[in-house]
């Protein structure tokens, strides 16, 4: 594909975007008047002067178009997978992405090299591949995993904390090559359900037989990743765990592929500011974290 048309494609695939955006708002004010009418509230103070062709608008139902969304064509066939690393990487680092290369099944690992981020990318398109992931570190600690959609994103950072390698995994089982199911657990709310998206669609639609688990747990925003075995003895049925094991933190996700990220605009960044309770939570959603709050009172 050549450059001056991957900037048009991308042009157009922004603007579609942004009319999308702008549908999705309008339904959602038509929404809010609908809930006002009938639950004979008060409408909010900036929805009142178009309050009544809001509410005629209503009956159609609603007219958001999901045409342009990136993962519309996910489950129609296998997603193609690249995992490379940071520059110059470590020997733990080199093993990690191996045991994450088993990971995804028809997943391809790449040496880094010398390549940069733009070559690494304009390579993935032009092989149909659909999604980058790049492993990072920091003194020989991995500690960085970013998920870039192509081809035209978004962009996912997750921050990468203890991680459990698979040969320190005790009675690890061995990696079987079926597709896995995958849980997501605690993640309900609008940010956490666009994480959902990123990360499931990296794997292929498995098989109801398939016997093999990954689990994505949320917890106070961290997303603890486990990969397990269905394992039957029996009458017994139970798991096994066979790694790596690992805690993922998401802090910014952009709506851009790596090699424009600097122009690409930010859909959402975990800012220092925005901690400011002890109970603000952004992945799961506000009835769940009530409810852990209330579990956590009885047991105390």
């Amino acid at each position: 594909m050549l450059p001056m048309r991957e900037a048009r494609l991308r042009r157009e695939y922004v603007y579609r975007k942004s009319l999308e955006e702008k549908q999705k708002a309008l339904e959602d004010d038509r929404k809010k008047v609908v809930d006002a009418v009938e639950g004979s509230k008060r409408i909010a103070n900036h929805l009142k002067k178009d309050a009544l062709s809001l509410q005629k608008g209503a009956e159609w139902g609603g007219q958001v178009n999901n045409v342009d969304n990136e993962y519309r064509w996910a489950g129609t066939k296998d997603p193609k997978v690249v995992l490379t690393t940071s520059r110059d990487p470590s020997s733990k680092l080199k093993m990690f992405a191996k045991e994450m290369k088993l990971m995804f099944p028809n997943a391809q690992r790449m040496n880094r090299g010398h390549y940069d981020v733009k070559h690494l990318v304009q390579a993935c398109r032009a092989n149909d591949v659909t999604d980058l992931i790049i492993l990072t570190e920091t003194r020989g600690r991995p500690d960085g995993l970013i998920v870039c959609h192509l081809p035209f994103g978004p962009t996912a950072y997750f921050n990468m904390s203890n991680v459990v390698m698979r040969h320190d995994v005790p009675e690890r089982e061995t990696v079987s090559e079926q597709y896995p199911h995958l849980v997501f657990h605690n993640m309900k709310s609008n940010l956490g359900l666009r994480f959902t998206s990123v990360l499931k669609h990296l794997f292929p639609v498995p098989k109801v037989s398939s016997k093999r688990i990954m689990s994505f747990t949320n917890s106070n925003d961290f997303i603890s990743f486990r990969h397990h075995t269905v394992v039957v003895d029996g009458p017994d049925t139970s798991l096994k765990e066979i790694g790596p094991r690992f805690e993922l933190r998401p802090y910014c996700l952009k709506l851009g592929t790596l090699e424009n990220i600097a122009a690409a605009e930010t859909e959402w960044q975990l800012r220092s500011f925005m901690r400011t309770s002890k109970k603000r939570q952004f992945l799961a959603a506000p009835q769940d974290i009530e409810s852990d709050g209330e579990e956590e009172e009885m047991e105390e």
